[in-house]
Order: C-alpha cells, then sequence, then structure tokens
C-alpha cells in the first residue's frame, strides 16, 4: 500500500495512508507538492507515536486512550466512588470505538455512529446519553467539544417516573425476602420503603446514624450536598424492625456498618436470625459493609412473583417487576398520594430547590388531587355578590356567576 498517493487521476492533491496500531489513517495533505505531503505524513506518524506513548508535546493531539485515563484519575479527585464507577463503565463502551483515535479527529458522524452502534446493540437511549457524556467531558477537556458540539444530537428518552409497586406487590416481596438466604435483605427492602433512602445510602448505613430514642435517622455521604446529612423520622413500623435488626450485634459499635459484610452457609439448616430462610450466618465482619444483594434481590423477586401466581406466557414464574430503586418511587408516590406537600416529600427525599421543581412535573399526575384540594379551600370563601362584575351584555349572566 502507498503512503502517499493521489486517490484518483485528475486530482491534484496527495493524501497519505497508513496503519497504526491496527487503525487506518488515511487523511488528506491538503496540499499539491509531494514533498510537503512526504513531511505532512512523517509528523502525522510522530504525532501518534508522541501520543500512544504519552509524550506531552502538543496536548490537543493525544490518542482517545490516553485522555480517558488522564480524565479518570483528573475526576478520581472530585468524584464519589459510586460515580467513577458509572464513568468507568461508560469508557467500556466507548474505548472499543475510540480508543486508537485521537481526540481531534473525532467528528459529530462518529457520535452518530457510536449511538446508532449501541441502539443496534439494544442500550436504553439514556444509557447512551450518559456514554456521550462521558465522551463530552474528555472532548471538552481537550478543547474538541465546542467544535462539534452545534451537530451531536442527544437521543430522547423517556424521563419516566418509575414504578410503584402495589401493597400485593409489596407483601409479596416481603414475603420472599423473608425466605432469602441474606437476612439483611428484608431489613434493607424496609427501610427503602418506609424512608425512601437510596441503595447507596441504605448500604453504607452505620449504627452512629440511627438513633432509636429519637427515633430519627440521618442519612449519610450521599448523592448530593442537601441528600448528604437529612434526618429522617422513623415510623413504628421500620422502627421496630430496626431495633429487631439491631438485637442480633449485642456488640456493635457506632461505626459499625448496619449491614456488615457477611457469608452464609447451606440452605435447610438451622437459621440464625428468624428473618433468613433457613441459612447459617457466618464470618460477619461489621467494619465492611456488604458489597450487594443484588442476587438476592432477584431471586426474591422472582419467589415474588410465585406467591402472586404470575406466569409467563411460556407458563414459566414470572418476577415482580420492580427494581430496588422502585421502592424509592414507591415512597415518594405514597406521600404524595396522601396529599403530603412537595416541600415537606422534598425534605424526607433529599431534593435540591431545582429537584424538587422537576419532580414536582414528574410526579404531578400523582398529585392532582391534593392540588384540587388545595383550590378547594379558596373557593370556600364566601364574597357579596355586589361585589362580581358583571357583564355588561348578559345580565343572566352575571347572575348565574353569582350563583
Amino acid at each position: 500500500m502507498m503512503a502517499i498517493y493521489r486517490p484518483t487521476k485528475d486530482s491534484q492533491v496527495w493524501w497519505y495512508d497508513f496503519i497504526f496500531e491496527g487503525q487506518r489513517v488515511r487523511e488528506s495533505t491538503k496540499t499539491r507538492s509531494k514533498t510537503v505531503a512526504k513531511d505532512a505524513e512523517k509528523i502525522r506518524r510522530r504525532e501518534l507515536e508522541e501520543s500512544y506513548n504519552g509524550i506531552k508535546r502538543r496536548d490537543r493531539a493525544k490518542l482517545f486512550s490516553v485522555a480517558a485515563e488522564e480524565w479518570l484519575v483528573l475526576k478520581g479527585l472530585t468524584l464519589a466512588a459510586s460515580s467513577q464507577r458509572i464513568e468507568r463503565d461508560n469508557l467500556k463502551h466507548l474505548r472499543p470505538k475510540f480508543e486508537k483515535r485521537l481526540v481531534t479527529d473525532i467528528q459529530a458522524k462518529d457520535v452518530a455512529h457510536y449511538q446508532q452502534g449501541r441502539l443496534s446493540e439494544g442500550a436504553a437511549p439514556k444509557t447512551i446519553n450518559l456514554e456521550i457524556g462521558t465522551l463530552r467531558a474528555i472532548l471538552r477537556r481537550h478543547r474538541v467539544w465546542a467544535e462539534i458540539q452545534q451537530d451531536v444530537r442527544m437521543l430522547p428518552a423517556l424521563d419516566d417516573v418509575g414504578h410503584a409497586i402495589t401493597q400485593q406487590e409489596e407483601a409479596a416481596l416481603l414475603t420472599a425476602c423473608l425466605q432469602s438466604r441474606c437476612r439483611c435483605l428484608y431489613v434493607a427492602v424496609m427501610l427503602a420503603l418506609n424512608t425512601g433512602m437510596r441503595y447507596s445510602e441504605i448500604r453504607l448505613l452505620s449504627w452512629r446514624q440511627v438513633d432509636f430514642a429519637a427515633r430519627t435517622l440521618t442519612v449519610g455521604k450521599s448523592k448530593s450536598p442537601t441528600s448528604t446529612g437529612r434526618a429522617i423520622p422513623l415510623n413504628a413500623r421500620i422502627h421496630n424492625v430496626l431495633e429487631m435488626w439491631a438485637g442480633e450485634f449485642p456488640h456493635r459499635q457506632a461505626a459499625h456498618f448496619v449491614f456488615p459484610r457477611e457469608k452464609y452457609g447451606a440452605a435447610g439448616q438451622e437459621a440464625k436470625f428468624g428473618f433468613t430462610g433457613g441459612s447459617v450466618v457466618y464470618g460477619t465482619d461489621p467494619t465492611r459493609p456488604i458489597g450487594n444483594w443484588k442476587e438476592a434481590w432477584e431471586k426474591a423477586k422472582l419467589r415474588g412473583g410465585e406467591i402472586l401466581g404470575r406466569k409467563t406466557e411460556q407458563e414459566e414464574s414470572e418476577p415482580i417487576r420492580c427494581r430496588f430503586h422502585d421502592l424509592r418511587h414507591t415512597a415518594v408516590t405514597r406521600l404524595l398520594e396522601a396529599g403530603i406537600p412537595y416541600p415537606v416529600v422534598a425534605s424526607v427525599m433529599g431534593w435540591s430547590a431545582a429537584t424538587a421543581i422537576r419532580m414536582a412535573k414528574r410526579y404531578g399526575h400523582i398529585g392532582n388531587h391534593a392540588l384540587r384540594a388545595a383550590v378547594d379551600v379558596l373557593g370556600r370563601t364566601r364574597i357579596p355578590s355586589g361585589s362580581l362584575k358583571k357583564s355588561p351584555k348578559s345580565r343572566e349572566a352575571g347572575n348565574a356567576a353569582i350563583q
């Protein structure tokens, strides 16, 4: 393959074409001089080699793989661990497409091709938009995003309010959680339903944050400043559950985690705690939080579907449709349906002022009856009929308005 060539017989401009790290680089030199074109090819190869080896001579001429690693290190100083994990997950999808490209070479059409490819793989538009957000942050750092921004379009995504489970689904889920080998699952689900706390807030909860005497719970570090440190009153239901759970840790300390890391033995043996489905608990380390309860949660949803008698078209058991975050949606929905004002709900959920406004729109259909009740209060005020301005065109219409 010729490194320097003219694409057609009539072309006066020289192009270069070569392979670097498995990536084909074929570009116009924008010159009619073959000598200049050869120099342009050498410079381009040099840029790629320096970028690949991390030599900072031209910051903009940098491979995306190098720029991504630098960005992760930089953001590691400011982002929470959960946010860092999300960014790493986004890069797992971005790297195969862009890692061998210079950041300066990424164009709007490349972003569009990436979006279409991810859609064909079955990724949700909201997920793809998050990945493009990571790409945007990296390109913006290298002053590239502004050049392509006007030609990049985010995918339309439904900003739904999630799924609120019914009381029947809740009962089935809790029954299934009581049968789980993961003994903390029932307590965690009850905590989410009765406080609206997020998954990470629950998983990292320590005993110092629970005040049984004051019947309150103080949320630790959360995703936003308004969420961090908020105090949530404990209703009788969750207060009793937490007291029972605390009884399983008589030597607990303030710094210990409410949901510690522990292991479970074979099912069918005598349970150590009444909430488990017959598993032996051992290896408890209260100084470390539980990793996750994803597997136990998925199995509980499947058992919950069996309890409700739900079947698919293939006569297989259909699990209850519910993400763990939907338990938070359920708490919000029930508060609004009970007529609790948005500011109170926002305080419990830890929403900022801007988020509260957005959530008011998202959950507006739920709070409509509360809004109607509010304006009905205004309608109860009686005013003198003579104070109403009658229509000069219709006395009958004015009299009807007074009535």
